[in-house]
């Protein structure tokens, strides 16, 4: 069968099949979705663990010898195996063939993997572990999305965000579930069960050097040439990757420039605003670099970020952080040579 990391936790509590095999690229929900597999294991009876990690050598006839010895003391045991390139081979597929055809009735198989292609979930061993058992892709957390799941995750946990909370988080995490999961645990540890607005999430994360990063762009966007001076220096001294700098410039840079693209083309303010998700303490700060500069000005300042990304990476001379300071002090209005 099927299943969707978001039924996982319902199924675990009616049954528990003999074959999980979860698959993808999303650390967060890949290790909770084997731990809640393992935790629901264990409820069962199954307090024996034994690990195989396939790596290039690896023997499959071990998966067959685990499948037939009883486990010690006669006990229920999950057999886990570890395919992070999730491709199994030859070998591989025929022992999983063969697993499936004398299902073990004292052992449950957990294998993860990385992310599968079309062609993968469609091959005889994808399919036989399927059939046999149930199987689930994890796929990351689209940005759109991304506010709905920290609402949920809050809520889970006892708190109560604001609509901008959840928002100012999820545009602080973008791409990375394991950093949101990580600030609602402190945040619960800070404030306990409750509300949380923008400020709460601020205040938690100021300490943060990658929010750091998220600061200098709100400092530019003010207008503020001294103090982005400052925490640019402040970020370099603290051995910031200048690419990370460069993302959070970017990013918002684009934004605007696409603000100012449907704005000057007769959109309403509002109507963008809610589009793009511009929370209400940042309007100030979007309308100020609106008013500084229009859609023109945005794009020359991409085109100048793109130089930057080659400096850093080596593909022209230059000092990516000196472009830095200019690329910031021109978001924030002020001309350089």
């Amino acid at each position: 069968m099927n299943l969707r990391f978001d039924q996982l936790a319902s199924h675990l509590q009616q049954q528990l099949l003999p074959i999980y095999l979860i698959s993808g690229d999303e650390p967060l929900q890949m290790a909770e979705a084997t731990d809640a597999v393992r935790a629901a294991a264990r409820v069962k009876g199954f307090s024996e663990r034994q690990v195989f990690h396939v790596e290039a050598g690896f023997d499959w006839g071990e998966l067959s010898v685990a499948s037939d010895t009883l486990s010690l003391f006669a006990e229920q045991r999950i057999i886990e195996l570890r395919l992070p390139s999730g491709k199994p081979g030859d070998a591989g597929s025929k022992a999983f063939k063969a697993y499936t055809e004398n299902l073990p009735q004292d052992s449950l198989l957990l294998i993860s993997c990385g992310k599968l292609d079309k062609r993968q979930t469609q091959s005889k061993w994808y399919q036989a572990l399927q059939t046999a058992g149930a199987a689930m892709q994890i796929w990351p957390v689209e940005y759109a999305q991304l506010p709905a799941w920290i609402t949920r995750r809050m809520s889970d946990r006892g708190l109560k965000p604001t609509s901008e909370a959840a928002q100012l988080l999820a545009d602080r995490v973008e791409g990375n579930l394991l950093a949101a999961a990580q600030e609602i645990d402190k945040l619960v540890l800070l404030h306990g069960e409750g509300g949380i607005d923008a400020d709460s999430i601020l205040d938690a994360v100021a300490d943060s050097a990658r929010y750091g990063v998220f600061e200098l762009v709100d400092s530019a966007l003010a207008g503020e040439a001294e103090r982005t001076v400052r925490m640019l220096e402040g970020l370099r001294g603290e051995g910031i990757e200048p690419v990370l700098v460069l993302w959070a410039l970017v990013r918002e840079a684009r934004t605007l420039e696409t603000i100012s693209h449907e704005l000057a083309s007769g959109s309403r303010m509002d109507e963008v605003f809610r589009k793009h998700r511009i929370w209400d303490k940042r309007k100030p700060l979007v309308q100020a670099g609106l008013k500084r500069h229009n859609v023109r000005r945005w794009q020359q300042l991409l085109r100048r970020a793109n130089r930057i990304d080659r400096m850093i990476k080596g593909r022209m001379p230059g000092k990516p952080w000196d472009e830095l300071v200019q690329f910031s002090l021109l978001m924030a209005g002020v001309r350089t040579l």
